[in-house]
């Protein structure tokens, strides 16, 4: 099932991939949610809250979690970005921004460079807990057995424990996990032209899943404004730092808009 594009009187249909928790039809600008690996639309829940009747936001669910969970993980941050695309496309009658956190991040990047080729270029993009995509790590947790995916799960502190405690819901994400960690482990940039939208980095001060240097480096992906922005905390910083993340997504989404070329 796919989104069908926006009627006349800006009724929508959702299909599988768009979630719109809170539905923000005076807003003049929708922020696109891109979760991290293993991570679902619904982890966007409050931020759709939080931001409406200012921001409309889409959550996007990745197949293979929750109400997708029979699908096939998409193994390849591409791919995923190919079909992710073409579901916003019918979204893009206002304008764009992509937040992404970790995995998120780099789908979201991908995502932004098929939307400007295809001629809506978003407003900007937040790449949050993700460094830059053209620093490399080898990295390989997606070959761990179960109980190493488990024990990476814990380190990063982004699932409750009542999951990875539990045997018959660790059951049900571990697929996923596995599968979004081999997209991101796998995952090379190329030598195609950078984006031209603002790229706002966002991490926290003490996360070892990134580094300042590595943070730095986005800018090698845009010719447009590249800003980084600290939070205290780890990988899953914008838990505690909610309120202060909140404002920053406010603020530069705002700031961007106003810069952005008007739409006719």
């Amino acid at each position: 099932m796919t989104t069908t594009a926006p009627t006349q009187n800006g009724a929508r249909e959702l299909g599988a991939w768009i979630r719109r928790f809170q539905p923000a039809e005076q807003a003049a600008v929708r922020l696109v949610c891109l979760p991290h690996a293993g991570g679902a639309a619904t982890y966007y829940f409050p931020v759709a809250k939080a931001l409406a009747p200012a921001i409309d936001v889409l959550a996007v669910q990745y197949p293979g979690r929750q109400d997708r969970r029979t699908e096939p993980v998409i193994e390849d941050v591409r791919a995923l970005a190919d079909r992710i695309t073409a579901e916003l496309l019918p979204w893009t009658d206002r304008p764009l921004a992509l937040f992404g956190h970790s995995m998120g991040a780099l789908v979201g990047y991908e995502v932004a460079r098929r939307l400007e080729a295809a001629g809506t270029a978003p407003l900007g993009l937040f790449a949050s807990g993700r460094r830059a995509p053209s620093t490399v790590r080898e990295e390989s947790v997606h070959r761990r057995d179960d109980q190493g995916i488990v024990s990476a799960l814990r380190e990063l502190s982004g699932t409750g424990d009542e999951v990875l405690d539990d045997a018959d819901l660790l059951g049900m994400v571990l697929t996923a996990v596995r599968g979004d960690y081999k997209a991101v482990e796998t995952y090379r940039d190329d030598d195609r032209p950078v984006l031209a939208c603002p790229v706002e980095v966002l991490t926290g001060d003490s996360d070892g899943m990134t580094s300042p240097e590595e943070n730095r480096a986005w800018e090698r992906h845009t010719t447009g404004e590249c800003r980084v922005t600290e939070f205290p905390g780890g990988h899953f910083y914008l838990v505690d730092q909610a309120p202060a993340v909140l404002a920053t997504i406010r603020e530069r989404t705002s700031a961007w808009a106003a810069a952005a070329p008007q739409r006719p």
